[in-house]
Order: structure tokens, then C-alpha cells, then sequence
């Protein structure tokens, strides 16, 4: 088990001769005004530990005593926090205690919240099925083959080969219409989103129009970086078009954020009718449509529909990840552009051998193995799943086409999804109210039930569980 540690802050760099030009300082007042400043701009974090007095005296070249008075004064200023037998650390501010490692031996005590044991949150993969030895040996084929020179180059839209290989992905499988010279790679969707937003506030844009219910990490992004979201009703035929086009004219919008594959959270994929519907309002307002492919992968019942940027992709942004297909610790993800939008450069792209295994991982076919292998589980999963509810919650209706990784399961009339949410965390269910994805739209109450990073094992006992919540409600 990895143990607790502290924060260190030994490395960080003190620059003695910052004083103001002309000022005559003593050695003492150098060091606490140095330290001063590394706390002030962030460089020393709260809870950081500072190196002993002797430590930073020998690294600073001056006396111990110099530091020790330094350290007295900024200690007796709240600005440190100094306890006998610990280390001298950086405040967390008053009345905030200083963080601790967890005290071994018995479990928590019993007023603390227990653990989620049966996971049925949405937009968490099958965390147990990261393919850990798969991604190691793809990094460590990035750092053998990366050539010297790249090592140093700037990459400002993203590493080639990587760029080549997500366009060579899209290509064959969302049947996208991609060029390997309008894919940037990004962070993940939400990443792409701030660039991509921020482009757009910058060419004039004020509101985008947003599904509704929909993610809402998405929304915020747009939203902090001057776009107001819009939101926009669905159905069992996904966004509705009449409804989009309406807004458009009522508002000046002319960008919309669409999950056509899968729309989150009710799970509908965007009927034909509907697709050629948004598409001809892009084309008629020279309008752009962000395409979030968070989960297009899984589709159970039949191949999954092309990506919508097939059909315009002058008009449309594809934007997707690794988060939802794989883990969303890779941090790793991708947008194809139009010819329109110049790919926007990022201040601090991903890590230069991450792109490189990246590429490794989806030319060698990796992922795409990978991919296969979730499929054919979370198939038999959600079937289990759907099972389980038809036997112990009979006559609640569900949501949402044999696609991705959650569904849509509406409440008896009365109950209220966010006391199940609360009720559920002592039984180590982990529930999300549809509520929390819903912005204007009145809904019946409802639960979004997640069954990514759902053991095999629990789904039985898992809806056991929720039955008997859901009664308890009741009564």
C-alpha cells in the first residue's frame, strides 16, 4: 500500500538578490523576504514542508542562523507553521489544520461516509480493465524510437505521428473525413473544449447553444470563457432541431454542442431526419457544430453510426478521448477541425512521449483490441444489468439505445432521485440524480445509472440494494 507523504519543498529556488534595486537588506530579511515571495506566487504550496534550517542554510550559503530567524519571524506571522517533531511547513491558512497522514490500524469511524462498493455512477470506464501493460509497453516504445532532435522540437498542435495516427483512427473507424493537418491533440474533451471556445469567443461569438440535459463540465468551460450556454430540448430522437434552429435566430448563436452518437445523458442517437436538419442549419447560418464522441465506440446492437463530421466537415468539430474509452488518466484526447477554424495552440500540450505512445498505441492496434474486448463485456453487462432491474424494480421504465456505458432509469412517482443519492451513499451505492445534467427542461425524477466500472460480481446485490432504497422511499 502507498504510504502518506508530505509535500516537500526542498528544490524550490530562492533567489536572494530579488530585492529592490538599491535596497540594503541583511542576510536575515533576504531569506524571510525570498521565502515571502515563494509562498506569494505559488511556487511553496500550502501543507509544503520546508528543508531544515541546517539544509537550506548549507544550500543558501548562509549561517543557520540566518534561516532559523527567518523561519521565527514568518512562523510568528502565521505565514509558516512550525510543531515540535514535524517539519517547518507553509500555513494552510488560519484555523485549517495541517494534513495528516491516515492513522493505521482500524477501519474509519463509523460517522464517516463508507466506501462506493457498488459503482453505478455514469461517465467512469471499467477502471480494472485499464490496459496497464499495454500502455506501459507503448510508452516505453516512445522513449526508445523518439528521435534525439524531437525531444526539443516544439510541437505546438501536437506530435506528428500522433496527429497521423488519430486521423488514420477516425478515418476507419467513425468513418470521419480527416486530415492528419486539422487534428490537434488535446488533454482530453474538456481541453479541447476551453481551445476551442476560446477560438471562438476571439472571431465574435457570444452564446452556443447546448443539449439539454447535457455534461456539464462542458457547458462551464464554455461558459468561462464568455459563451453563454443555450440550452436546447431532447428527446427519444435526440436533439431537437426545430427547437435548435428557432433558438439560433431567437439569440444569434451560430455554434452548437451535440452528442449525435449517444446523446448524454437519455441516451438517444440523433435520428437521420435530424442529422440532415443540423447539418442544413450550419450550412444556411455558416454556423459550426462541436461533436462530443465521448463513448461512439460502444454500440452493442449494431456497428456505430458514422460520425456526424462525415457529413459536413466544414461545419463541424469532432472532438473525443481517451477518458471514457480507456481511462481518463491517460489524459490524452483529440479534435479534427474544420478548414475554417486555424487549430488553436495550446499553452501546455500534452507530454511529448505521452503523444508518442499514443501513436504507438493506436498504429500497433492496441486500442482498437482493447476496444473489442469492452465492447463484448459491457454488453453482457448491461444485459445483466437491465435483468436485474426487469426482476427487482418491475415497471420502471429505462432510457437509452444498447450503446455506451449508463441508462436512464425513471423513478415511481413521488420519490425523489436526489434522497436516493444521499440514502444510497450509506449503502455503498453511488448514484447520480439526472438532475444534476438538467438546466431548463422540466424531468421526471430520475436516476442515470452507470455500469462501466461496475464489478461483474455486484450487479445482482447492486440493484437489490437500490430496490430497496427506492421501497423505503416509498413508504
Amino acid at each position: 500500500m502507498q504510504k502518506s507523504r508530505p509535500i516537500l519543498a526542498w528544490e524550490t529556488l530562492l533567489d536572494l538578490d530579488a530585492d529592490t534595486p538599491g535596497a540594503r537588506s541583511s542576510l536575515r530579511d533576504r531569506v524571510e523576504r525570498a521565502l515571502r515571495r515563494a509562498i506569494d506566487e505559488g511556487r511553496l504550496e500550502p501543507g509544503s514542508a520546508l528543508p531544515p534550517s541546517r539544509a537550506l542554510a548549507e544550500t543558501l550559503g548562509v549561517s543557520r542562523w540566518v534561516v532559523t530567524e527567518a523561519y521565527g519571524q514568518l512562523v510568528a506571522e502565521g505565514v509558516l507553521d512550525a510543531r515540535t517533531g514535524s517539519a517547518t511547513r507553509v500555513s494552510l491558512g488560519p484555523g485549517t489544520a495541517l494534513p495528516r497522514p491516515p492513522a493505521p490500524g482500524p477501519s474509519p469511524s463509523s460517522d464517516a461516509a463508507p466506501p462506493i462498493r457498488y459503482d453505478l455512477r455514469p461517465g467512469i470506464p471499467d477502471l480494472r480493465a485499464t490496459p496497464r501493460s499495454r500502455w506501459a509497453a507503448a510508452l516505453r516504445n516512445a522513449l526508445a524510437s523518439l528521435p534525439d532532435h524531437d525531444l526539443a522540437a516544439a510541437h505546438p498542435r501536437g506530435y506528428a505521428p500522433a496527429r497521423d495516427a488519430v486521423a488514420a483512427y477516425l478515418s476507419r473507424s467513425r468513418r470521419a473525413d480527416p486530415d492528419a493537418a486539422r487534428v490537434t491533440i488535446t488533454h482530453g474533451a474538456t481541453d479541447g473544449m476551453d481551445l476551442l471556445t476560446r477560438e471562438l469567443h476571439r472571431r465574435g461569438h457570444r452564446t452556443i447553444l447546448v443539449e439539454d440535459p447535457s455534461w456539464p463540465r462542458l457547458r462551464a468551460v464554455a461558459e468561462s470563457n464568455g459563451l453563454r450556454p443555450v440550452p436546447v430540448p431532447v428527446d427519444e430522437d435526440g436533439v431537437d432541431t426545430d427547437v435548435l434552429a428557432a433558438l439560433s435566430a431567437q439569440t444569434g448563436a451560430r455554434a452548437a454542442l451535440v452528442t449525435p452518437a449517444h446523446q448524454f445523458p437519455f441516451g438517444a442517437a440523433l435520428s437521420p431526419g435530424r442529422r440532415e436538419q443540423v447539418i442544413r442549419w450550419a450550412r444556411a447560418h455558416r454556423a459550426l457544430i462541436i461533436e462530443d464522441d465521448y463513448d461512439a465506440e460502444f454500440r452493442y446492437d449494431r456497428r456505430p453510426i458514422p460520425a456526424l463530421q462525415r457529413l459536413a466537415p466544414d461545419h463541424v468539430a469532432l472532438i473525443g478521448s481517451l477518458s471514457k474509452s480507456v481511462s481518463p488518466a491517460l489524459g490524452l484526447g483529440w479534435m479534427l477541425l474544420p478548414t475554417t477554424i486555424s487549430p488553436p495552440i495550446s499553452a501546455s500540450p500534452p507530454s511529448l512521449v505521452d503523444q508518442a505512445a499514443l501513436a504507438h498505441f493506436l498504429t500497433r492496434g492496441d486500442f482498437e483490441r482493447h476496444l473489442r474486448t469492452a465492447r463484448s463485456r459491457f454488453r453482457h453487462r448491461r444485459a445483466r444489468l437491465l435483468d436485474a432491474i426487469r426482476r427487482d424494480l418491475p415497471g420502471l421504465d429505462v432510457t437509452g439505445i444498447a450503446a455506451g456505458m449508463h441508462l436512464v432509469l425513471a423513478l415511481p412517482t413521488g420519490t425523489r432521485a436526489a434522497a436516493l443519492t444521499s440514502g444510497g451513499a450509506e449503502l455503498g451505492l453511488g448514484l447520480t440524480a439526472l438532475q444534476r445534467y438538467v438546466t431548463a427542461t422540466p424531468r421526471r425524477e430520475s436516476l442515470v445509472l452507470g455500469y462501466g466500472n461496475l464489478d461483474d460480481a455486484l450487479i445482482e446485490e447492486a440493484v437489490a440494494r437500490l430496490a430497496l432504497l427506492i421501497r423505503n422511499a416509498a413508504e
